[in-house]
């Protein structure tokens, strides 16, 4: 068969169900025999950047490999930044790009680069495709690698010379594999030290909502009461009605989460990524001793150096801890505060649940609302701003894979194509999403892929028509800001030049109003709302104040 056809036989084999991207002419041949397959579906996006979000957030919300396509030079490039951020947020994503014929491929040439070594920062491997006969032991490995703790990135090129070409091969046959798992005299190692400490706390980070362990944590906690505060991408690990919870951390002030870490003396950390908050902001004296469970070993820091080491699959460490707990039981720990300052936490979600503000619309007014009007199990999906910090800290979350946050990489325009591909994955549900206005407008192109696709998302802008987490963080560090501020479209007249429904809300007390008329829209919304980023600096004020009211180190 022709070497394209055999790449998209190896990867029906590997299970793909989604290909995302922007066609170009070096990789015609692959499109081609894409077009004949019955398992596959491509979808075409309008820009590559939007193509690599959707199959990050694919990957995310169903710990499949996903795959998102381009072209050679300037494609591959518009790649690049959703495919660092689906690197850095571990999601399993396998990254193809066409390339110039191999014969020219030595000198300077239309369009031509080193692509490979571009992605070589950004994914966990990458090569290029020289010889036909290699593409079954390419893919099967790409795919391998992508998808092993911690997924991650891989990457693939195929010159358009390559894909013409007859072959006689077929696919590798696709095998399940086991993840290795820690020893059990480790494991009993960190039993001992939880049974020698007087008031422990675990962080649950991004791994914290994969491969099952987030069912063996909410166990975990029920047996011993420790409690659990959660990383940005590690919400809904544990429930957030649990008693055992204790918010989230990342916001780089002293919250609720980083006093409880503080009146610790031992930090477990579980799945737990540095790229989201790292250890010098909440060990910064290097006070804490910490147990480190994780799938791969502890990243080297001054500040984090665990006295035990747990690697290995998640759910199983946290399954033989139960075990042992059952077999020899676990003492009572010191953790008199956590009651308190749950009732505090919970006081400070509901303190403007009531607020009527017309005009403009306070965060926390908004979040409240949502959380009530959204069932446990739907998807909110956040873009990267102000609005960020907001939704980790007022969004609460029952369930794993419900609030998704890029907080690794951190890449603003990621809401809208990430929300297109989660309607693909959740086809009976609409799937909500924030953004800032600023956010929005990076990759607005995609509203027409979603309107093509009939996708039941709304994509809900909160406008202030600036940078907002930059004007935030100046004015907290400086006093002032520099030039941040913006105009923005009419966004009705942009709604219906795509033929979105459209809704506008100005007053507090008619949110649960027009959240319920979303309910019965068809298709893709806009809504968008007047933000009141003046809570912001109270809220800057609130955490500098927050301190005092607990007895912490």
């Amino acid at each position: 068969m022709k070497s394209s056809d055999l790449f998209i036989k190896c990867l029906e084999n590997e299970g793909i169900e989604y290909i995302f991207g922007v066609p170009g002419e070096e990789n015609a041949d692959f499109l081609m025999s894409l077009h004949q397959s019955n398992k596959i579906k491509f979808i075409l996006t309008r820009h590559e950047q939007g193509a690599a979000f959707m199959a990050e957030s694919y990957g995310k919300l169903t710990g499949k490999l996903s795959c998102c396509l381009s072209t050679l030079g300037p494609g591959a490039t518009n790649l690049l930044t959703g495919v660092a951020d689906a690197n850095m947020d571990h999601s399993p994503v396998l990254v193809i790009t066409g390339q110039g014929s191999s014969d020219r491929l030595h000198k300077e040439s239309h369009q031509v680069m080193d692509v490979c070594n571009m992605f070589e920062s950004v994914t966990k491997w990458t090569t290029s495709v020289r010889n036909p006969s290699t593409i079954p032991e390419i893919v099967r490995k790409a795919v391998r690698l992508a998808t092993l703790e911690k997924p991650g990135a891989v990457h693939i090129e195929l010159p358009e010379d390559i894909a013409k070409l007859d072959v006689d091969a077929k696919p590798l046959k696709s095998f399940p594999f086991r993840r290795s798992v820690a020893e059990d005299t480790i494991i009993f190692k960190a039993y001992e030290l939880i049974s020698n400490v007087n008031s422990p706390i675990l962080i649950a980070g991004n791994g914290a909502i994969r491969k099952r362990a987030s069912r063996q944590l909410r166990e975990f906690t029920e047996r011993t009461n420790i409690p659990v505060v959660t990383t940005f991408m590690g919400k809904g690990a544990v429930d957030c009605n649990s008693e055992h919870c204790l918010s989230t951390v990342g916001l780089g002030a002293t919250d609720f989460g980083d006093l409880a870490i503080r009146n610790a003396d031992l930090v477990i950390t579980l799945g737990y990524d540095m790229v989201e908050y790292h250890p010098k902001l909440w060990n910064r004296n290097s006070q804490s001793k910490i147990i480190h469970i994780d799938f791969e070993a502890a990243e080297i820091d001054e500040f984090y150096i665990p006295e035990v080491e747990v690697v290995g699959d998640l759910a199983n460490t946290l399954s033989r801890l139960n075990y042992i707990i059952d077999k020899k039981g676990i003492k009572s720990f010191d953790l008199d505060y956590v009651h308190k300052m749950r009732l505090d936490i919970i006081e400070d979600y509901n303190k403007l649940k009531n607020d009527d503000q017309v005009d403009l619309i306070k965060p926390q007014k908004f979040l409240h609302d949502l959380r009530a009007y959204l069932k446990p199990d739907d998807i909110l999906i956040s873009d990267v701003g102000a609005h960020k910090m907001w939704i980790a800290r007022n969004f609460p979350c029952y369930k794993p894979n419900t609030c998704i946050i890029p907080n690794g990489f951190c890449s603003m325009g990621f809401a809208l194509p990430a929300s297109i591909a989660a309607c693909l994955t959740n086809e009976n549900k609409k799937v909500y999403a924030i953004c800032g206005d600023a956010g929005f407008l990076m990759n607005l192109q995609e509203m027409e892929t979603a309107k093509r696709l009939n996708t039941n998302i709304v994509i809900i802008i909160w406008e202030d028509n600036s940078y907002g987490l930059i004007k935030w963080k100046q004015k907290a560090q400086f006093g002032k800001t520099t030039d941040l501020d913006f105009d923005n479209p009419d966004w009705r007249k942009l709604a219906k030049s795509f033929d979105w429904n459209y809704l506008h809300e100005d007053n507090s007390s008619n949110i649960a109003k027009s959240l319920r008329k979303t309910k019965d829209l068809e298709g893709p919304t806009l809504f968008v709302i007047p933000i009141d980023y003046s809570e912001n600096e109270k809220l800057t004020k609130f955490l500098d104040s927050l301190e005092k009211s607990y007895n912490v180190k």
